[in-house]
């Protein structure tokens, strides 16, 4: 836990530092939603999709893209899943995460609104679905139709490569459905990285130094899991 709070501290700085400064200065009224005549709130429902599905791209792309993996996966070794895990990401993915954002405002043109309250739900969904809440199984199925929880991210979190390699969604879950990738059943999982044998979790200076060590990182493959419900 105290790792992850510390990477934590680390990843709101360079959030402070880089992305809101960047997000705040990138103009987004030659975006595609700017240039589409639409009545404000479905130009706001469709920002906050749109956002929300791109994001599910690069989330994918940092699992299979090996020099994106590099700095993604010191999220994934932590073999302790729960609400801190959210907080345990590289500063350098953070930093690549800004350059993102900044691209998805700039393209998409989506409305300042539509940002913030797509960023508030998202915020308040990683939270959630890092947790290691144990919701009523009828819950969870319930929720699962719209919203990330807890068991179906914890799959995403396997050591198993097929099972890391789904459930890609952030906030809503029908980005999976509509690619094929979205995995849910009741079986419990050995959290961790498919390519990271230890158990034992680094120390603050190795998580910070793994993205330029040499390692076992490879490309990882994006293939498609059968759906389950």
């Amino acid at each position: 836990m105290g790792r992850n709070l510390a990477m934590g501290a680390i990843t709101v700085a360079t959030t402070a530092l880089l992305q809101k400064p960047l997000v705040s200065r990138t103009p987004s009224r030659f975006g595609l939603l700017q240039r589409m005549r639409l009545p404000k709130p479905v130009r706001f429902v469709a920002g906050v999709l749109l956002l929300d599905y791109t994001l599910w791209w690069w989330h994918r792309w940092n699992h299979t893209v090996p020099a994106l993996w590099r700095f993604h996966r010191v999220h994934h070794i932590d073999r302790q899943l729960d609400v801190t895990t959210a907080l345990r990401f590289h500063f350098g993915e953070m930093g690549l995460a800004a350059l993102f954002r900044a691209a998805q405002i700039a393209v998409l043109g989506v409305d300042r609104d539509a940002l913030a309250w797509w960023q508030r739900m998202l915020l308040l969904s990683i939270f959630f679905h890092h947790s290691n809440l144990r919701l009523p199984k009828n819950m969870s199925h319930q929720l699962v139709t719209v919203i990330v929880t807890p068991q179906m991210h914890a799959i995403h979190h396997s050591e198993i490569e097929a099972e890391s390699n789904s459930n890609w969604a952030s906030l809503f879950t029908w980005w999976d459905k509509l690619h094929r990738t979205f995995l849910y059943d009741g079986r419990p999982r050995t959290i961790g990285a498919p390519d990271w044998d230890l158990r034992q979790d680094p120390g603050i200076g190795e998580l910070l130094a793994i993205p330029f060590r040499e390692t076992s990182a490879r490309p990882r493959s994006p293939r498609s899991v059968p759906s389950s419900r």
